[in-house]
């Protein structure tokens, strides 16, 4: 029987050909054979207790002009599909949080595995995740209040401000011992107190990288992409200019995504990121997590494809519907 592979994403037609890592697994998937359906988190609705969703036959093809096919829309049941891919990126927003919920609706009411499980995208945010590992973090604090982000400044000296719910880099702050605009940033991010920000002590070795190590389904790929800011940058972000340059796993990090990995597994999360600089965890990334393409060009590896295998033996060892 054809294995049928729904994915939510952002518009198809406006991703980058050459970093996507959502095109890389539906490469990965209808090289298997599977069939490919495409909606956006706007298709999917709840309709007399169904959760259904307007979508579209999907073909897919390396070709950096012409990389998808789409069909016709039609309405199905979610639950038609054995697997859906739930690829939108962040902002982690009210909508983000209802089609979650939709989500898991339809894998309650059928046997459609969604990756990754949407309980695990609503519970785990992708910076406060990290802390639950404190072992692997540098000194971190969460809050909102003006005294203690001053405080945290005061002990350390050279700090990170960021949101909880950014990315790409986006609205990261480095403020160091002098303290220039400590006032005016942290009012910024807090919004005059009222909302809840990430502050961390400075990594000096971010010079050398901002490392994504990729998991799949609690396994590290044994290489990692080193995001290189630019001069006078203190974000490796790719989206904020950096530069990716892939390098196998240190011991020390190998360490860290054993820590992590159990968890992620046991959490029905198959496909993560994990940023790590220097020494330390900074972020889990379990929403969209991106490197693929970067890590297999450089090494010849089939991340994708390693995915929808470990997928394909968790359909396979799924109970049969009665």
């Amino acid at each position: 029987m054809t294995v049928k592979v729904g994915i939510v994403m952002d518009p198809i037609e406006a991703i980058s050909f050459k970093k996507d890592s959502s095109l890389a697994m539906l490469w990965a998937a209808q090289r298997k054979g599977w069939e490919l359906w495409y909606m956006e988190q706007k298709d999917i609705y709840l309709l007399d207790g169904k959760v259904l969703a307007k979508m579209a036959p999907l073909s897919v093809a390396m070709n950096p002009s012409k990389w998808f096919e789409r069909g016709d829309y039609q309405t199905q049941e979610l639950t038609s599909l054995d697997v859906v891919l739930m690829r939108k990126d962040p902002p982690f927003d009210n909508e983000f949080i209802y089609t979650t919920h939709l989500l898991e609706l339809a894998a309650a009411e059928g046997s459609t595995l969604v990756v990754n499980r949407p309980q695990a995208l609503r519970d785990y945010n992708e910076k406060i995740f990290a802390t639950h590992f404190p072992q692997c973090c540098p000194p971190v604090l969460v809050t909102r209040r003006n005294d203690l982000l001053r405080d945290f400044h005061a002990e350390y000296k050279d700090v990170i401000f960021k949101p909880l719910d950014g990315m790409g880099g986006t609205s990261i702050f480095r403020i160091q011992e002098q303290g220039v605009n400590l006032g005016v940033i942290i009012e910024t991010l807090t919004n005059f107190g009222s909302q809840t920000i990430m502050a961390q002590k400075y990594l000096p070795e971010i010079v050398d990288g901002d490392k994504r190590i990729l998991l799949v389904d609690g396994e590290p790929v044994p290489y990692g992409l080193s995001r290189i800011p630019t001069n006078g940058e203190t974000r490796g972000n790719l989206a904020a200019g950096g530069r990716g340059e892939g390098r196998p796993l240190t011991e020390r990090e190998q360490w860290i995504a054993a820590q992590v990995g159990p968890t992620l597994k046991a959490q029905g999360i198959l496909f993560a990121g994990l940023d790590v600089i220097g020494d330390y965890l900074t972020e889990i990334n379990v929403t969209s997590p991106t490197c693929i393409r970067e890590l297999d060009n450089q090494f010849g590896l089939d991340i994708g494809m390693q995915l929808m295998d470990v997928i394909e033996a968790k359909l396979h060892a799924a109970p049969a519907p009665c």
